[in-house]
């Protein structure tokens, strides 16, 4: 069983857990440790397992991820006001090839799917969202896949997978299970024309670090939309990360990140949750901390909602069109709002009726304007070709 490759909590971690005071997550966690075997997954909301695998890195690593470290500066936040059960089950060493933990990864990412618990993956390096990606086969038939990073990571034609060109393998790997990919926070000078072009091609959605920095509200039906998250910390400015030579001047602060974090908490959708590339410095761990904290933050608020299920909670808006008459919903609990898109894949029982795509006020006003929101064309369009 792939949970046996799992390594148990470090004795440094379990002695400090012992001096926090009962209401830290520390205390609070169930803890894989050597004395008591693997924590009972039931009832379990989120699990945490670190990966510690580095050989695909497109930077070469001088030393492993220290995980341990993150936990210890984990463990001490306080517990907000949640009704969630946290589960820690350790880490996954290098496998014996790369392609082994791949293997091991998908395998334990799968089985949490399958029991309806969120993985958060620690990883060295951000090829893992590939092994992760894939373990949704056979547990859900199309994938929105989101990245907060500041690179696409398409690399280069028959570039062996790397950190920095997992999503060519996962955009080209059978079976292909990917709907949709955003990306949220791309620098245009990290990033090639070329990549830039096939991001339209594919009707792919994109997001400039200055355009989420302006109105981080942007992010948050982005992330509504997704399965999954895979966060490249190379995304954070070094100001915030501890100014290493691996991250640009420019980038996200810390409290935008942690904002990001609690959208992608909040999503209903989001079954899995990565963040990759980080390092071993004390304020980096610090601040990876607290992503954790905002992201199982915003899974204790989610509210499932949607106006096919409850059509009192919303106000229902029609806006003629040229070419198609837009239907909008606005939640009167959340103030959310989405809009129907006749012909993208859904997963609704009922024959017929159009998905639902997570959208902004601003989408509405624009199709009032006569301006078609370029979120529901490229949905559009994805769902002819």
């Amino acid at each position: 069983m792939a949970f046996d490759f799992l390594v148990p909590i470090e004795d440094k971690v379990l002695a400090h857990c012992e001096l926090l005071p009962n209401q830290a997550i520390g205390r609070n966690t169930y803890i894989h440790t050597t004395k008591d075997g693997l924590p009972v997954l039931a009832n379990a909301t989120v699990a945490i397992f670190g990966v510690k695998e580095s050989r695909n890195a497109f930077e070469k690593k001088l030393e492993n991820l220290d995980v341990s470290a993150i936990r210890l500066q984990l463990y001490k936040l306080m517990l907000g006001n949640w009704d969630t059960t946290i589960v820690d089950l350790g880490d996954l060493e290098e496998g014996e090839t790369v392609e082994d933990t791949y293997f091991v990864v998908k395998e334990v990412t799968a089985g949490l799917l399958e029991e309806g618990i969120i993985p958060i993956i620690l990883g060295a390096t951000q090829d893992i969202t590939y092994p992760a990606y894939r373990a949704f086969d056979g547990i859900k038939d199309m994938i929105n896949l989101v990245a907060v990073d500041s690179r696409f990571d398409f690399g280069i034609d028959d570039e062996l997978i790397s950190s920095h060109s997992y999503m060519s393998k996962i955009i080209t790997d059978k079976p292909n299970n990917l709907f949709n990919f955003s990306n949220i926070g791309y620098q245009s000078y990290f990033n090639a024309q070329e990549e830039v072009d096939l991001m339209d091609r594919l009707f792919f959605d994109s997001y400039r670090l200055g355009e989420i920095a302006n109105d981080l509200s942007l992010a948050e039906p982005v992330l509504r939309n997704a399965h999954m998250v895979s966060l490249d910390a190379r995304a954070i400015k070094a100001s915030e990360i501890g100014f290493s030579s691996n991250f640009s001047p420019n980038g996200f602060t810390g409290r935008e990140i942690c904002a990001i974090a609690r959208y992608a908490g909040i999503s209903e959708r989001v079954m899995a949750f990565g963040i990759f590339e980080m390092e071993n410095n004390v304020q980096c761990q610090q601040l990876l901390a607290q992503i954790i904290w905002y992201f199982i933050e915003g899974v204790n608020y989610r509210i499932k909602e949607s106006p096919y299920n409850r059509t009192d909670d919303f106000t229902k808006y029609n806006v003629p069109n040229d070419e198609e008459e837009l239907v909008f919903y606005k939640s009167l609990l959340t103030e959310r709002w989405w809009v129907e898109v006749p012909s993208i894949f859904t997963s609704h029982t009922k024959a017929g009726t159009p998905a639902l795509l997570p959208c902004t006020e601003q989408d509405y006003l624009d199709a009032c304007n006569q301006k078609i929101p370029e979120r529901w064309f490229k949905a559009y369009k994805k769902g002819f070709n």
